[in-house]
This record gives structure tokens, sequence and C-alpha cells, in this order.
């Protein structure tokens, strides 16, 4: 989605949810659930990945929880993507 509104490729994590934040920051289509839902889910995995101990724990229902929100999220970015892609530019001959 962010490729396809702006043409840059974002690379990192951090900048991936900052310029989905401001893409979506006004749209009615994504409710704040959804909009939160990139820097949830990055540390859900951040805390699956990487942490240990008593705190270190993601339950079944936050999993399951996550994963309903992420087809929801899905959903609403694919309804915004042009099914082909954008349009390519115009590429006309010039006349000679």
């Amino acid at each position: 989605m962010i490729f396809e509104s702006t043409g840059k490729a974002v690379k990192r994590h951090g900048g991936v949810q900052r310029e989905f934040a401001r893409l979506v920051k006004d749209d009615p289509r994504f409710d704040v659930e959804l909009r939160a839902f990139l820097p949830r889910a990055y540390n859900l995995k951040a805390l699956a990945d990487y942490e240990t101990g008593p705190g270190s724990h993601v339950s079944p229902e936050t999993a399951r929880q996550a994963i309903q929100t992420a087809h929801r999220f899905l959903a609403c970015v694919a309804d915004l993507i042009p099914p082909n892609g954008p349009a390519p530019p115009s590429q006309e001959t010039p006349k000679t």
C-alpha cells in the first residue's frame, strides 16, 4: 500500500509503521484498532522472538486476536490497492 500510494519502498519496520500511520491518519476505513495493528503486531513478534522470562509468553487468545485483526487489516489494505497495480505512466511516442 505504501509503495502503491507513494512510489517509495520503505526498508525499516519503524519507517513502515510511520508511513502507514501517515497514509491512513484520516481514512475512515481504518478504525483505531487497524491503525494500531502494525506496531502492536511487531511488539508481539519481538516478544515471541527475543524475550525470555515470565513476561515473554504470548497467550493463545492474544495470538488469535492478532490473527483476526490481521485478516481485517489485510482485507482493508487489499481494497485500497488496484487489482493490477497502478496504471503505468503514459508512454506517448513523440510525433515526428
